[in-house]
């Protein structure tokens, strides 16, 4: 009997080859003033950007172009909206990774109201309720992990010792539109490649083994997980690939689609502090934790909750990565672990050190990592297991 579930508002899904030959036609349909959001230099420095300023000036549109060329700040969203609040912007539109498309999630919620974003950052400031209305947005993601082009958080980092990385979410902030490319993905380099396409990989799992799970959900995260396994290495040692650009453009608005209705685990709930408090890449943090995470899981449902169902989706997901008929469940969940490993030494994801991450601040980041994605773990980990997870991914030092 297939359980009850709700599914939030979804962007309207223009994807595939050239998809973006279609974004000026989709901009102009809200009006003649659009605010471009990009990051630094990828974009308007990249083969696309001939064509796409092309498509924008045949469309009759005024473009105002805002560079984001890291994580957003709350400070920097400020900035931006009061620089470009009272230009009677039409449409926002954002071209690039997860922090561009974030940067102007939160930019378009707020160019109307004016006010600071931590009135409504959660856990932040007086998490004040958004009524919006948002100014009509259009998320184009240039790379395949975050799917922040599905969600309706847009994700705001400030960097060090007090330092936080917290999510202004509402579905008014839906992209009214997620044009969704792969072309894009011939112009990533193989480590954005890899940080992002593992954390598109952990988003999929995780929604799958999440406390809030549906069957809609999991048929995609399912699928999703397939194109991963299928694509990722292929891209990349192949950029240029044009199946597995697909696959992994794919794989990646599926994760976002999923998370955005379900929720996370263990390694978003660490990436947050992490990414917080040092210069690490979300993806870098999820795509290095996520075999530890997955082992520790593992060994807590087995020793307080092996009736749990989350253990038998575990050994799904590891007959289907593998490929492997392993008729034994024990068996089919080791061989995931190991996977997850090989993956991670395969596409030489850096260890926490690498980082500046040493043992002594362990402490720090796992008194922060119980937010949103913690909640839908499949278990509560104690404080130690959440340690083992880090220890897991730090690098002793070679014995003299």
């Amino acid at each position: 009997m297939v359980k009850g579930f709700s599914i939030a508002r979804l962007p309207r899904i223009e994807f595939g080859s050239g998809a973006r030959r279609q974004l000026p036609a989709l901009a102009a349909g809200f009006g003649r003033r659009v605010l471009l959001v990009t990051g630094g230099r990828s974009l308007l420095e990249g083969p696309f950007w001939p064509e796409i300023d092309t498509g924008f000036s045949s469309a009759g549109l005024n473009v105002m172009v805002h560079r984001v060329p890291g994580e957003p700040s709350p400070e920097e969203i400020d900035a931006a909206v009061q620089r470009y609040r009272g230009r009677e912007i039409s449409a926002v539109v954002a071209i690039g990774g997860g922090s561009a498309l974030d940067a102007g999630k939160a930019i378009a919620g707020l160019l109307i109201q004016g006010n600071p974003v931590l009135d409504h950052l959660e856990g932040v400031g007086p998490e004040r309720p958004y009524h919006g209305p948002s100014v009509p947005f259009i998320a184009v993601p240039t790379t395949a992990g975050t799917g922040s082009e599905a969600t309706k958080n847009a994700v705001l980092s400030r960097q060090g010792a007090d330092g936080y990385k917290k999510s202004f979410r509402h579905e008014r902030l839906v992209a009214r539109y997620a044009v969704i490319d792969p072309d894009f993905l011939s112009t990533c380099p193989p480590r954005v490649i890899a940080g992002n396409g593992m954390d598109a990989l952990t988003q999929l799992l995780e929604s799958y083994l999440s406390l809030r799970s549906n069957p809609f959900c999991d048929a995609l995260a399912l699928d999703g997980m397939v194109q991963a396994r299928d694509s990722l290495f292929v891209l990349y040692g192949d950029p240029g690939n044009a199946g597995a650009q697909a696959g992994m453009a794919y794989a990646s608005l599926l994760s976002g689609i999923t998370l955005a209705q379900v929720g996370l685990g263990s390694v978003h709930g660490l990436a947050a502090p992490l990414g917080a408090f040092f210069p690490i890449p979300h993806g870098a943090a999820c795509g290095t934790l996520v075999a530890a995470a997955t082992a520790v899981n593992i060994r807590a449902l087995n020793a307080r909750e092996p009736a749990h169902p989350a253990l038998a989706r575990y050994a799904h997901v590891g007959r289907l990565l593998t490929g492997e008929a392993l008729p034994d469940d024990d068996q089919a969940r080791a061989a995931l672990v190991r996977l997850l490993e090989d993956w991670t030494e395969r596409l030489h994801l850096l260890t926490l050190d690498q980082y500046g991450i040493r043992p002594e601040d362990h402490p720090g980041i796992v008194a922060n990592s119980r937010g949103s994605s913690m909640k839908t773990n499949p278990i509560r980990l104690s404080d130690e297991e959440i340690t083992a997870i880090l220890e897991m991914r730090q690098q002793r030092p070679e014995p003299a």
